[in-house]
């Protein structure tokens, strides 16, 4: 062999590589079946790990939730309004002249027939002396021309007055007669005039002030330009004015009509009304009047009420709030009003099934009660299990834990 040159192999020892080659290709399932070992350990890692998390993620927020209240009640809807008085005078002069008395308190009650204020009477006196004068002049005048007129009828019956001279005295007793009913229509006149500069209270009421002081001279007249002198106003009953939507009557009326509430018009449910400062509906009335149409432009229709005012508190012109039965009385279902939750134009309320999913359910809500609970038309059954408080943690179709609990009544609204 020269040197730098590798031997070259023989048959014989090519042979054996071959063998080798040949043996190693044989178990080739051996990676494949690490391979499969691998993954199963990987599978058990991971559901391990998820377990484990599992194990440690928290539990379901708790929220509380309760079912709902059934109550027996009666739907009221309130309105805004103002009162006034039933009977309301501006008192005015009738005659003219100087002011000489005023016989009241500013303020004060006053009751049909008292006198108020006293017009210099003396002028109109001396016209009525006059008339009486005049009447007495037509009375004498009247007596003499029937005597004269009986005189010519029996001398016309016996052909000894002409028929012209008969004429004549009948017609002055005719004038004489007119003359005196002329001069009692004065004395009347008259009377009336002195009658006026005595100004009595025409209703009973509370009077105002005095807008004219004693010493000036009063213009009288028999038109609404005359200057009034004071005001009255009557306190018991007073009426309670307000307008009532177009909507809001037509559901009172098929109340109404029902039978349920009584008559609109006639025989009407009882009604409440309370001041800007109260709170409690103690003062009970009827309403008297509903108008004969709907305002066109505003689309309400105007109703009074009427209450009894005995210790004189309520004022006219005063606003207060009224409310009338909505409804007959039946079985409401309530919820807080906390526990509605508003999704554009729907109002929700959010129940936990028994698996303790979230279950939001669409209601129909009604007005609020005297104690704050909402009441639910429909939508809401009374074993549903509603959140009252945790409403936050409550979402759609998420997990949570109810705790229970119970629907109380908030504060007067």
């Amino acid at each position: 062999m020269s040197p730098g040159r590798l031997p070259r192999a023989s048959p014989a020892s090519r042979r054996p590589h071959r063998s080798v080659i040949g043996t190693t290709a044989s178990p080739r399932l051996a990676p494949k079946s690490t391979s499969r070992r691998g993954v199963i350990a990987a599978v058990v890692l991971l559901l391990g790990s998820a377990v484990a998390a599992a194990a440690d993620a928290p539990p379901p927020p708790p929220v509380t939730v309760s079912a709902p209240v059934q109550r027996d009640l009666i739907e009221w809807t309130e309105f805004t309004g103002q009162f006034w008085a039933r009977d309301s005078v501006d008192v005015r002069a009738r005659v003219s002249g100087y002011l000489t008395e005023i016989n009241f308190v500013d303020g004060q009650d006053v009751t049909q027939g008292e006198l108020l204020f006293v017009i210099d009477p003396r002028p109109y006196e001396a016209t009525l002396t006059a008339a009486q004068a005049q009447l007495d002049t037509a009375s004498a005048q009247v007596e003499l021309a029937q005597r004269q007129l009986e005189r010519s009828g029996e001398l016309r019956k016996k052909d000894f007055e002409p028929a012209s001279s008969y004429d004549m005295r009948l017609s002055e007793f005719k004038v004489a007669t007119a003359a005196a009913a002329s001069a009692k229509a004065a004395i009347r006149s008259a009377e009336l005039n002195v009658e006026f500069t005595h100004i009595k209270a025409p209703v009973s009421g509370r009077i105002s002030y005095h807008q004219v002081s004693i010493g000036n001279l009063i213009a009288g007249g028999d038109n609404a330009t005359t200057p009034a002198l004071t005001t009255i106003v009557s306190l018991d009953p007073i009426w309670f004015y307000f307008d009532m939507s177009e909507d809001d009557f037509l559901a009172f009326e098929r109340a109404t009509g029902r039978g349920k509430l009584g008559e609109l018009r006639g025989n009407s449910p009882t009604v409440y009304v309370r001041l800007a400062d109260e709170t409690e509906w103690t003062r009970k009335g009827v309403l008297n009047f509903v108008d004969n149409q709907v305002d066109r432009g505003a689309g309400t229709i105007r109703v009074r009420a009427e209450f009894p005012n005995p210790d004189r508190f309520l004022t006219p012109g005063q606003f207060g709030r009224i409310r009338i039965p909505g409804s007959e009385q039946y079985k409401a279902i309530l919820v807080p009003d906390a526990a509605l939750v508003t999704d554009q134009s729907r109002k929700l309320v959010m129940t936990v099934s028994a698996d303790g999913t979230v279950v939001p359910k669409v209601v129909r809500p009604g007005p609020i009660t005297d104690d704050g609970l909402r009441i639910i038309r429909s939508g809401l059954d009374l074993k549903d299990q509603v959140v009252i408080d945790g409403l936050v943690r409550a979402r759609p179709g998420a997990k949570v834990t109810p705790q229970p609990g119970k629907i109380a009544s908030a504060a007067p609204h």
